[in-house]
């Protein structure tokens, strides 16, 4: 009986990764072992930046808020506290485009908050 192998199946394993790695630089392209590490690499730093993603956005947002309120004389922290005191529930996200975009709005928050 002729012995068996999994010759078409390793091949197109061996393939879909190829694709996967295409254009990548020198050997991590089209050498398998290096590109299967490479990939695999490449996996690990997209999770762990799907995470930093969200703290990098959010320092941003912060940053922004900050530089909307010291306008008014109040720093951060002190206007997040009257915030939660005067019980506006508005997210950083909302508050950060409000300091950038809408310039009105902002000082309206701003002055609710300081009454």
């Amino acid at each position: 009986m002729p012995r068996s192998v999994p010759k078409v199946a390793s091949r197109n394993r061996r393939k879909k990764l190829l694709k996967k790695t295409k254009g990548y630089f020198g050997a991590r392209g089209n050498v398998h072992t290096v590109a299967k590490n490479t990939y695999e690499k490449g996996l690990q730093y997209a999770f762990r930046d799907r995470k930093a993603k969200k703290r990098e956005y959010r320092a941003l947002w912060i940053q922004r808020i900050n530089a909307g309120v010291r306008q008014y004389g109040i720093s951060y922290s002190k206007f997040i506290d009257m915030l939660a005191k005067a019980e506006v529930n508005i997210n950083r996200k909302v508050l950060a485009d409000l300091a950038m975009n809408d310039e009105k709005a902002f000082k309206a928050i701003v002055d609710k908050v300081k009454k």
